[in-house]
């Protein structure tokens, strides 16, 4: 009989040159499948880019050691492929069990592995107390052990979670780790978690109304974890959400922000850009947006003022040649700042270009590392959606960021004291004081501002 000769582990691979930690967002093979050299396994999430992991090797999924939504440093081991073996080897074994018929006795799905989490409705858990095994037997040879992940087992066992009680939130009910953490939450005094976890969930228990839980998802694409006293709900945050969350504490943490604004005379730039915006979007086939007019004056202000366009690393400033300008870009339920390489030497056409490319591939989940890498400046369009102030956080470890407001008409006093009703745009920076002073920070603004001003209808879009 021929065994599993090897089973080499799988690791978590740097995606990207800072990137230093991945999240398992989602698996793409479960224990058991057939793998192909290449197949994609996994999706990972980092702060940059979702992305697919790729099999090194041809063989079976033997043991998957991370669960979903849970994050690693890069080189950690995610899971284990046995190559080289038969039907009866230990792995195909296994993998016939996982399988199988994933059908209970009772009729209820056969969990294995899966995403988000939830526990039975409460009125249906106390139905089924009387059925709980006695600890020393639910962790023995009676429990289907084949049926679950060898992670969500250990999990089971450390709290004395009977797996029978669970409906799995996976795909096709499988039960997943969270599924384990969350009943243990809501059941501490079911009898079967040991005592010493038991005591450490009353305070949470405490607060929560024995309204029965459901799963629901949200419009953010985050995942509703329970319903308190009926006015309130619990929200699980997807991995992207949890990743953003961790990447903007760090970044308000770790860098002294400072702030500062200025406002824009662009009536001169609003008047040329409807004059021009039908013959551009015949000719071009996208729209001419203002962004690419403030990209091109940041750009431009970047080459005048090189220390904004520098980052802080290792207790040093890291000057960049190249002005490689981000951009973000909002979906449903994540922010990605893709970037816009060299964007100084682009035209305005070129940059509405990039730009349009760059926003439809975010949205439609495409971008690719090399579009997210090397930024070395923010540009932040917060006037998109109506805003007319905000103070950015910074992308860390670039040294600045510009939010651009909304263009609003409003009465400005001119130079001569008369009146009149101009369009008028804040430019809101926040800065790293580490690297930058008022001073430097007060000139780059005024020669955004300035370059912004001059657009007028004798501009060259290409």
């Amino acid at each position: 009989m021929e065994r599993v000769k090897w089973m080499p582990d799988i690791k978590m691979p740097q995606l990207g040159e800072s990137v230093t930690e991945g999240t398992i967002g989602k698996w793409l093979k479960s224990v058991g499948d057939p793998v192909s050299k290449y197949e994609p396994i996994a999706e990972v999430i980092t702060d940059k880019v979702t992305a697919e992991i790729p099999s090194d090797l041809d063989g079976v999924i033997s043991e998957l050691l991370i669960g979903e939504g849970d994050t690693v440093a890069v080189g950690t081991v995610i899971c284990k492929i046995a190559t080289e073996g038969d039907t009866n080897s230990d792995a195909s074994k296994g993998a016939s069990e996982v399988k199988g018929d994933d059908t209970d006795k009772d009729g209820s799905s056969s969990p294995v592995q899966g995403n988000h989490m939830m526990a039975r409705p409460a009125e249906s858990v106390k139905e089924d107390k009387a059925q709980v095994p006695p600890a020393n037997a639910m962790h023995g040879s009676s429990l289907p052990r084949g049926r679950f992940s060898p992670a969500v087992l250990r999990l089971a066992d450390e709290h004395g979670v009977n797996l029978n009680l669970l409906h799995g939130t996976g795909e096709g009910g499988r039960v997943t780790r969270r599924d384990v953490l969350t009943y243990a939450e809501l059941h501490p005094n079911d009898g079967s978690m040991p005592e010493a976890t038991m005591n450490s969930s009353i305070a949470a228990n405490e607060s929560m109304s024995q309204t029965p839980v459901s799963a629901q998802k949200s419009d953010n694409g985050n995942h509703v974890a329970g319903v308190h006293g009926g006015d309130d709900e619990w929200i699980t945050p997807s991995p992207i959400r949890k990743t953003i969350a961790k990447r903007m504490v760090e970044s308000k943490h770790t860098a002294p922000h400072a702030w500062t604004m200025v406002e824009a005379d662009v009536t001169s730039l609003v008047n040329f850009r409807n004059t021009v915006k039908g013959d551009f979007k015949r000719k071009e086939g996208i729209d001419l947006t203002y962004l690419p007019f403030f990209i091109k004056a940041v750009a431009e202000a970047l080459k005048r003022y090189p220390i904004m366009n520098a980052s802080w690393v290792d207790e040093k400033i890291v000057m960049h040649h190249r002005i490689n300008v981000s951009i973000a870009v909002a979906t449903d339920d994540v922010l990605v700042v893709p970037v816009i390489q060299d964007a100084d030497r682009l035209s305005v056409a070129g940059l509405a270009h990039s730009v349009n490319e760059l926003a439809a591939k975010a949205r439609s989940g495409r971008l690719s590392m090399s579009d997210v890498q090397g930024g070395t400046f923010t540009v932040n369009n917060t006037g998109a959606f109506g805003s007319v102030l905000s103070q950015p956080i910074l992308n860390a470890p670039q040294a600045g960021i510009l939010s651009v407001e909304s263009i609003v008409k409003r009465p400005v006093v001119l130079q001569n004291d008369a009146i009149a009703v101009r369009s008028m745009v804040n430019l809101c920076l926040s800065l790293d004081h580490r690297v930058l002073d008022g001073w430097v920070a007060g000139q780059f603004l005024r020669a955004v501002r300035e370059r912004l001003e001059s657009f007028d209808l004798q501009t060259v879009l290409y």
